[in-house]
């Protein structure tokens, strides 16, 4: 959440940095019920010192016997309207906080400004996209033929989006999952976490999912409860409403947990494999940090996530998104794009943002710098470590062969029971 006390103080200039993010107009309706509640408040100090000032007189009155029915018909009177300005304080206080709640995040000064993907940099390359010598299949062709992956059973189940893993699929599946907790957690420095897979509203609010996208989550029927999206909600909300310790900043956790959503807004796009899915697993990388660190931070965390991909042997590309592609609570995001020859095109396997103090407001999570100093909002980080189907659809893509086989990438052949290739069975 943006900090009112900075719009006040410069409405312009962060109209001017909301434009960025295409909006405009924006903060007119929050300057106007501003401008309604400093009149309003106003109104109230007045009416309260003239209460105060009066009750002392209406005291004073009858030490000196005098009557003072007509001061004190006054004093209610003001108390009865001070009670109306509050409530009317209190409506346009929720007003101010709806709209807050659906602003975006100022960009930093480093992102490209854009209407869309089109002005996304691309930052940096690792490894060569194989070349076959044959005509390479896509995932949702691969998985199939090798009986790993059914999609047909999924939608009987489950309707469209949803994926059955069997065999050595699965295994493929929980190897990677094993894979990048050990990783992150042995290597990177990250505390291993299992969370709740379902959150309250709350923490959806804090780091940014509600209210502004309720209709890309699921909410559990006759509860105030919703299916996690991303790790990134119950992490980052561990710490929500708490106020940390200097010395135990920066905060570096991990969690494999499968996400859910409703893709709201995607009809038509990624149908096929299980690269855009209702249901699927990812590992997430969170950090809670001071605010002078945190863009070190972030090129730190970007560097966890793609030091998996370069050890599974998977060319991928780092981009730097726009401020028309970035995400709602982010003001710097990197997106990690791996080689699918699939479809002969980089695609999406995470994103390392930086959201400075936007949810820490939100969530209410704070610090202290030094034991006499006041208390500041952290900065939250997250990052997918990665996302688990993108990868199993990455390595089926990258490590086929012409007869239909899959070799298992060198580091996930301990977690495959020494497996090095998948055949059919």
């Amino acid at each position: 959440m943006l900090d009112a006390r900075k719009i006040r103080a410069n409405p312009e200039e962060v109209k001017k940095q909301l434009e960025k993010r295409n909006l405009s107009g924006v903060l007119d309706q929050f300057l106007l019920l501003d401008e309604k509640r400093r009149a309003i408040l106003g109104q109230a100090e007045e009416l309260k010192n003239f209460r105060n000032t009066s009750s002392q007189q209406v005291g004073k009155m009858k030490k000196q016997g005098q009557d003072p029915t007509e001061l004190m018909e006054k004093v209610r009177q003001a108390s009865q309207q001070i009670k109306v300005l509050d409530e009317d304080l209190k409506a346009v206080e929720e007003e101010i906080d709806k709209i807050l709640l659906n602003l975006p995040n100022i960009p930093d000064q480093s992102v490209p400004v854009g209407l869309d993907e089109s002005a996304n940099i691309e930052i940096r390359r690792w490894g060569e996209p194989r070349q076959f010598d044959f005509e390479p299949l896509a995932h949702w062709d691969i998985g199939p033929n090798l009986d790993i992956l059914d999609f047909e059973r999924a939608a009987k189940l489950s309707g469209a989006r949803f994926t059955v893993y069997k065999g050595m699929g699965a295994r493929l599946e929980r190897a990677v999952i094993n894979f990048y907790l050990d990783i992150h957690t042995q290597e990177h420095g990250y505390q291993e976490i299992l969370p709740p897979f379902m959150v309250s509203a709350d923490c959806m609010v804090g780091t940014g999912q509600l209210p502004k996208f309720a209709e890309d989550m699921f909410k559990v029927q006759g509860r105030e409860m919703y299916l996690i999206p991303t790790a990134e909600v119950p992490l980052t909300n561990l710490y929500r409403e708490e106020i940390l310790e200097a010395k135990d900043l920066p905060k570096y956790v991990t969690a494999y947990t499968p996400c859910f959503r409703a893709e709201a807004g995607s009809h038509g796009r990624d149908t096929r494999g299980i690269i855009r899915q209702h249901q699927f697993n990812k590992v997430e990388l969170v950090k809670i940090v001071t605010p002078e660190s945190s863009y070190e931070e972030l090129e730190k965390l970007t560097a966890n996530a793609e030091k998996v991909l370069q050890l599974l042997g998977l060319p991928y590309r780092v981009v730097l998104l726009s401020t028309g592609d970035m995400g709602f609570s982010s003001a710097k995001t990197y997106d990690l794009e791996v080689w699918m020859p699939g479809y002969q095109d980089y695609k999406e396997i995470s994103s390392c943002s930086n959201c400075e103090d936007f949810q820490a407001r939100r969530a209410n999570i704070r610090y202290r710098p030094a034991p006499k100093d006041k208390l500041q909002y952290v900065h939250t980080l997250n990052g997918s470590g990665v996302a688990i189907g993108r990868t199993v659809a990455a390595i089926l893509e990258n490590y086929q062969q012409a007869d239909g086989s899959v070799v298992v990438p060198e580091v996930l052949r301990p977690y495959m029971g020494g497996l090095e290739v998948i055949k059919r069975q």
